[in-house]
């Protein structure tokens, strides 16, 4: 990878960039095989992720972070995701649908209690707005909490929890108001030991497997009214807010997966030899490579747009949920894109778990489903677009 010059880096970002991608290729490309095959989560590189900065880069350093910008963050998420993209969502996850909605919308003593610890690396977070029923339509949620003095009282079953295992805390959405949809949702900061929520079933995925996601489960769970994130109705604009800085993660989450595997391509493509050639002179083959190269550029130009939009909100209070999306759906559809064709030139080694390009493919199916679908960017972007609500 070349720096774009449209996208000049500071040397504050490659040190960043050259870091991770050193902690990567040294730390967690070497285990990846193994903890996908486990399933297991990989909390020693997860707890050395923390130490280096990975888990808070954009939070205040008086709040344990890193202090740095959104591009800095895509850098380095770029190459955690290149060595496995299970330790790449559970950097994600931490960094943008954690960390970013509390900073935007949290007091001082949440942001203190609930963020410090995070960004540290002493702990872990994780976001809870699906449930079995309810996806993108938040306004169809189940879950209910209920004021009860100084304390609201939470019930209900939450799925597809990210890190939802392991988690210390997490951001929770439920209803306070069934009666108005999607305004009545409210969001809440739980902490993980909280009696009344048990952690559920663990799914089994089809990638990203060391990646622990499981559901949760509200039954008469009572938590500080101190606790509740934003003010009543605001949880869908606070949960939307995220996604949009969690969308940006995503993407760079695929470009990192497609990276690995045109690298890989590449290599095969031009040491594999047929009819006295190596593969990669022959036009089907070189196409191949021609059209996932320029994928994964088009797709790194919309992430650092969306990037430098996210930042430009920082000082305009706007938001980005064009970019986002934009980023998101075509970076997403480029990962599975690029992986397809790895597995096509590697042929029957491609196949085999012998290799991680099999691992590749089945990590980037997700990247086109989890926070909001590509059929759901797709209906995000026209919508913006068109200008309607």
């Amino acid at each position: 990878m070349t720096d774009l010059p449209v996208y000049p880096l500071t040397d504050e970002h490659k040190m960043l960039r050259d870091a991770a991608r050193d902690f990567a290729e040294k730390e967690i490309a070497p285990i990846a095989a193994e903890f996908d095959e486990s399933g297991e989560f990989p909390r020693e590189t997860v707890k050395k992720m923390g130490d280096l900065g990975f888990m808070g880069i954009e939070v205040p350093e008086e709040y344990g972070g890193a202090g740095m910008d959104t591009l800095a963050y895509v850098l380095a998420l770029e190459e955690i995701c290149k060595a496995d993209a299970a330790h790449g969502v559970i950097m994600s996850v931490n960094n943008s649908l954690y960390c970013h909605g509390i900073l935007k919308f949290g007091t001082e003593e949440q942001k203190k209690k609930f963020i410090t610890p995070i960004a540290s690396g002493k702990a872990i977070g994780a976001y809870s707005l699906t449930e079995p029923q309810s996806g993108s339509d938040a306004g169809t949620m189940k879950s209910r909490a209920t004021r009860d003095g100084e304390f609201y009282i939470l019930n209900g079953r939450k799925s597809w929890v990210t890190s939802g295992p392991v988690a210390d805390y997490f951001v929770v959405f439920m209803m306070t108001d069934p009666e108005k949809k999607q305004k009545g949702v409210t969001a809440f900061l739980v902490e993980g030991n909280t009696p009344g929520l048990t952690r559920g079933k663990k799914e089994p995925k089809l990638g990203i497997r060391a990646s622990a996601t499981s559901e949760l489960i509200f039954e008469e769970c009572k938590i500080p009214a101190a606790n509740r994130l934003g003010e009543e109705g605001e949880g869908f604009k606070i949960a939307m807010t995220v996604l949009d800085a969690g969308r940006i993660g995503i993407a760079t989450q695929a470009l990192g997966i497609a990276e690995a595997a045109y690298e890989a391509a590449r290599q095969y493509a031009g040491q594999r030899e047929a009819f006295g050639q190596p593969i990669g002179a022959f036009q089907g083959t070189g196409f191949k490579l021609a059209d996932m190269k320029t994928r994964i550029e088009a797709s790194r130009l919309l992430i650092y747009n969306a990037a430098l939009a996210k930042e430009k909100s920082k000082q305009t209070g706007g938001r980005y949920s064009l970019e986002a999306s934009m980023a998101k759906l075509f970076a997403s559809e480029t990962s599975m894109f690029v992986t397809h064709q790895a597995v096509q030139i590697h042929g029957g080694m491609g196949y085999s778990r012998e290799l991680p390009i099999e691992r590749y493919f089945r990590d980037a199916k997700i990247t086109e489903i989890y926070e909001g679908t590509s059929e759901i960017q797709r209906l995000v972007i026209s919508r913006l677009e068109l200008g309607l609500k």
